[in-house]
């Protein structure tokens, strides 16, 4: 079967304000955050930087794995001698035409970013925004237009203005939700006529802590109340989009690597199912417009009695089920495994003996890839989007700064491969591709430079240290030719 795709497939690739843009300073842009976040890396992990009112500082982890709670008399600080990896990241502000250049010179039709949400409301309770923000992204989207390339924009990824955190405890609070919907009809009224496709949240499955949801307390109870108000949220955004935006689709973004059972005993399998559903009960919700039967169980695992003990609206139920989803996007990078007795989570798990793994220890695997594919829309019967894929790698340049990445080109050409088969053979409707991190940005898990997703190579290291200069790898013209020919390369 060719790996040829459908005409209207949209080749791309995608970032995070946070990871990506910098300028966190500048043009009245709030502060985030992710903008207290330090860097790290596998052994010493990302931490917020907080002060008590004592003035004692303390690092809670802030890593989405295992966020630790925050004191609420805790006030975030930015300390002189602690790197952020946030504040430059990689200066898409100001390389902003250098870049999507480079993305239409691979062919891109299409780029996912997120909006800083403090760059346009600096607070979040704002009721005014930001003009110079706004003005920021006018000018990504005019330069995107100038290359035929649509813009796929993430409203909210995994972060929110600071304030909204002190103030309100971020999404535990109701409040929150009417500051988000008012600053998505910001963005609705700017750039509507101007973007077709559009995600409320990024991995909601798999946020928690303060710095992806604002949130102090670690518990169980405070991330799915969190939750709800983000299904909400979301889904009046859904509303109000299809009211104000003829012809425009919406998704959200889920963290939806595989994860298999370890063996088939029986009880292995079992709770690998009950396990899965730790990221279904996101997506069934969303997707479907209803909380799913078994939302009870899962609640349970997390110490919540049952649904009931989540704070709701009367008109909650109505408001989930008119403002659900149009299509499924999802990240792949990695599988894993589970077994009875393995504590529950929705990413991650143990390591598959079959597969060979990246430099950070995921496991690479390209059918995975294919198989969760047909899960999600065996599922939920809606079109797909592929917004996040790729290996994180380290990359060295020869003495002329080039960068032979044929590990990268290896690891597309297999999962770009599977994807086609779900398409073609398996008949899975998917909306487009966009890989992660095309022009190299920082690392969210470590937020370590070297820890690199792009078709371009960034001149930076883990402190922020380099000249920035861009430079495309071999997998540059790789990938190319691979939407050049929409896909029938693959074959060659």
């Amino acid at each position: 079967m060719t790996k040829e795709l459908p005409n209207d497939f949209l080749w791309g690739g995608a970032t995070s304000d946070f990871q990506y843009e910098g300028g966190y300073n500048e043009d009245g842009r709030g502060l985030s955050t992710h903008d207290f976040e330090s860097n790290g890396s596998p052994e010493h992990p990302r931490h917020h930087t907080m002060m008590l009112p004592d003035g004692k500082l303390i690092n809670p982890k802030s890593s989405f794995m295992d966020a630790e709670s925050v004191p609420k008399n805790a006030k975030p600080v930015l300390l002189k001698d602690q790197y952020y990896p946030s504040h430059q990241a990689v200066d898409f502000y100001h390389h902003y035409k250098e870049d999507i250049k480079l993305m239409a010179g691979m062919g891109f039709n299409v780029y996912r970013f997120s909006i800083s949400w403090s760059r346009i409301f600096p607070n979040g309770d704002e009721t005014e925004p930001n003009e110079k923000g706004l003005q920021f992204y006018d000018n990504v989207l005019k330069e995107l237009e100038k290359y035929h390339i649509q813009p796929l924009i993430t409203i909210c990824h995994d972060e929110m203005p600071v304030h909204l955190a002190e103030k309100y405890d971020g999404w535990n609070s109701r409040k929150v939700i009417d500051f988000y919907v008012n600053y998505a009809k910001t963005l609705f009224t700017y750039f509507g006529k101007r973007c077709k496709y559009w995600l409320t949240f990024n991995e909601i499955n798999a946020v928690r802590g303060f710095g992806p949801t604002g949130v102090h307390e670690s518990t169980g109870k405070n991330r799915y109340q969190a939750a709800h108000n983000m299904f909400v949220a979301s889904a009046k955004t859904v509303l109000l989009g299809h009211k104000m935006m003829s012809g425009s689709q919406f998704g959200a973004m889920y963290a939806l690597s595989a994860c298999y059972p370890a063996t088939c005993k029986p009880e292995d399998v079992f709770h690998n199912l009950e396990q899965q559903r730790e990221n279904w009960y996101f997506v069934d919700t969303m997707g479907r417009g209803y909380y799913p039967r078994y939302a009870d169980l899962i609640l349970q695992h997390h110490g919540i009695k049952n649904l009931a003990q989540i704070a709701m609206e009367p008109e909650d139920k109505q408001i989930l089920r008119d403002g659900q989803l149009d299509y499924i996007s999802f990240s792949y990078y990695r599988s894993n495994l589970s077994k009875d007795g393995d504590k529950w989570f929705n990413v991650g798990g143990s390591s598959n003996p079959y597969l060979k793994e990246s430099p950070w220890g995921w496991g690479l695997d390209p059918l995975g890839l294919r198989y969760t594919m047909n899960l999600i829309y065996d599922r939920i019967q809606k079109p797909i989007f592929i917004v996040e894929n790729g290996l994180g790698s380290i990359d060295h340049p020869d003495e002329n700064g080039n960068v032979n990445d044929d590990y990268r080109i290896d690891y597309l050409q297999e999962h770009l491969s599977a994807m086609a088969d779900a398409i073609n053979i398996d008949k899975v409707p998917c909306l487009g591709y966009t890989m992660w991190g095309p022009i190299d940005l920082v690392s969210l898990s470590t937020g370590e430079m070297k820890k690199r997703y792009g078709f371009v190579y960034v001149d930076m290291d883990d402190l922020g240290n380099g000249s920035l200069k861009r430079i495309p790898k071999k997998s540059y013209q790789w990938m190319k030719h691979v939407i050049e020919t929409n896909g029938k390369a693959l074959d060659e």
